[in-house]
C-alpha cells in the first residue's frame, strides 16, 4: 500500500493511496510527479503539492473558467496564464465564440506529461487553431501585451511560492488591468480562508486587487484535493459586476454540459460565509 501525503499545516495532513507512480522529474523550475490509483485515477503534483487529479478536475476548471463567461458572454479574446495542465484552456475552447486564446505556462513540462498521462485535461488542446500556447514566464508576457489585448485573464497559476510567486502581486495586478478590454475581467487564485498561511494568501491578493479594480469580489467553490476543501477565486472587472450582470440565460443558450458549474449556482458562490468576508475586510 502506498500513500501520497500533503501537510496542508502544522497540525494537518492530507493522504491518498495510489497504486504506482508514473513519473517522476525535477524540470528547471520544479519537482513534478505523477501517480495513479483506484480513486482519484492518476493525478500529479508540483513540488509536493496537488495539481489535478482524473476525480475532482472538473470542479477546479468548471469555477476557474464559466463563470466569466456566464457574467460576459461576449468573450473573444482569452489569456491563460499557467495552467499547464491544460484544463482550463479545455473549458475556454469550448465556447465557440471565443477567437484566440494564448496560454502562457512557464513550464513546458508539465504540459508535455499532462498530455501523455493526464489526455483528460490536455488532449487537443495544442491542436485548437484558435490556440497560441507560449512557454515563458507569464508576468514577462503580460509586461509586454499590448493595451486593451484581452477581455478575459485566467491566472491559472501555483501558490504563492516558486515560479507562482510573481503573479500574486501588486505590479502583475496593475498590467492585467491594463491589458484588458473596458469589460475586461480577471480570474485569479484566492487560495482558501481556512488555513493560516493561505488566509493570508487571500487577504493580500484581494486587498491588492480591490485598490485596482473598480468591481473586485471573491467567490468559493468546494474542491476536496484542496487544503481544506474550502477554495476561492477573485473576479474582477472594469465594468461588469458577478452577480447583478450574470446573464444566465445567454449562458445556458450556449449548451455546454458542465458537471460542477450553473448559472443557479453562479450568484450562489459568492454568497461567502461570515468568517470569510470578515477576513478579506481585515486590511491591516
Amino acid at each position: 500500500m502506498k500513500w501520497y501525503t500533503e501537510q496542508w499545516s502544522d497540525d494537518c495532513r492530507f493522504s491518498l493511496r495510489y497504486n504506482e507512480q508514473l513519473h517522476s522529474e525535477a524540470s528547471p523550475f520544479q519537482q513534478i510527479d505523477f501517480y495513479k490509483g483506484d480513486d482519484f485515477g492518476t493525478f500529479f503534483t508540483l513540488d509536493g503539492l496537488m495539481m489535478v487529479n482524473e476525480k475532482d478536475e472538473f470542479v477546479y476548471h468548471d469555477m476557474i473558467t464559466h463563470p466569466a463567461f456566464a457574467t460576459n458572454p461576449n468573450i473573444k479574446n482569452v489569456l491563460i496564464i499557467g495552467g499547464g495542465d491544460g484544463g482550463t484552456a479545455r473549458e475556454v475552447l469550448r465556447y465557440k465564440s471565443v477567437e484566440k486564446v494564448v496560454m502562457v505556462e512557464i513550464d513546458e513540462l508539465v504540459f508535455r506529461l499532462s498530455q501523455n498521462y493526464l489526455p483528460l485535461t490536455a488532449a487537443g488542446v495544442e491542436e485548437d487553431p484558435r490556440m497560441t500556447m507560449i512557454f515563458d514566464d507569464g508576468l514577462a508576457y503580460v509586461k509586454n501585451a499590448r493595451d486593451k489585448s484581452f477581455d478575459l485573464i485566467l491566472v491559472d497559476s501555483t501558490d504563492p511560492i516558486s515560479v507562482g510567486e510573481g503573479l500574486f502581486t501588486t505590479a502583475f495586478y496593475k498590467e492585467c488591468y491594463r491589458v484588458l478590454t473596458d469589460d475586461g475581467i480577471l480570474i485569479n487564485q484566492h487560495e482558501s480562508p481556512y488555513f493560516t498561511e493561505y488566509a493570508e494568501n487571500m487577504r493580500k491578493a484581494h486587498t491588492k486587487i480591490k485598490n485596482i479594480f473598480p468591481i473586485a469580489s471573491v467567490y468559493q467553490f468546494h474542491m476536496p484535493t484542496y487544503p481544506s476543501g474550502h477554495w476561492l477565486f477573485g473576479f474582477a472587472s472594469k465594468t461588469f459586476d458577478p452577480i447583478q450582470d450574470v446573464k444566465a440565460t445567454e449562458w445556458n443558450n450556449f449548451g455546454l454540459k458542465t458537471k460542477y458549474y450553473n448559472t443557479d449556482l453562479h450568484v450562489g458562490a459568492f454568497m461567502l460565509p461570515t468568517f470569510v468576508k470578515e477576513k478579506l475586510a481585515n486590511e491591516e
